[in-house]
């Protein structure tokens, strides 16, 4: 399972409303043809950040200039690639700012990052295929 978190600049409410008219009639987690599974992540309640090395919330804060407190956390199947999955939703869930990080780097990428294929550290967003060539993991 590889795992995106989207940091959107609007409140939580209009995120899950957003969700909510985009992927009707589900919730808890929502999901995206059965393979993406969509759920609000927060510190209060969830698991935000507890795994993440402290350098990488930093890196976040600055991006976002504040602590987050939730994020919006996609997880992807290993059966299927997912890369277009995930930039359909991630585009629409950046659509009035913010960030998404992935398993693949610490940046916090932007949505324009993201649709033009910005390379940083040379990587591209959710760039699993390269990652893996990078660090010779088949």
């Amino acid at each position: 399972m590889r795992s995106v978190f989207v940091f959107p600049a609007g409140k939580r409410a209009e995120t899950i409303a957003s969700l909510d008219q985009h992927l009707p009639q589900q919730r808890d987690p929502w999901t995206l043809d059965g393979n993406l599974s969509i759920d609000i992540d927060d510190e209060q309640t969830g698991y935000l950040f507890s795994d993440w090395d402290p350098g990488d919330v930093a890196v976040l804060e600055a991006a976002v200039e504040h602590h987050p407190s939730w994020a919006v956390q996609i997880d992807v199947s290993g059966r299927i690639d997912g890369t277009a999955e995930v930039h359909q939703l991630v585009a629409l869930l950046l659509e009035h700012g913010g960030v998404a990080t992935d398993d693949y780097s610490a940046h916090p990428w932007t949505l324009q990052e993201i649709q033009s294929g910005t390379v940083i550290d040379g990587l591209r967003f959710f760039d699993c295929r390269t990652y893996h060539e990078l660090h010779r993991e088949y």
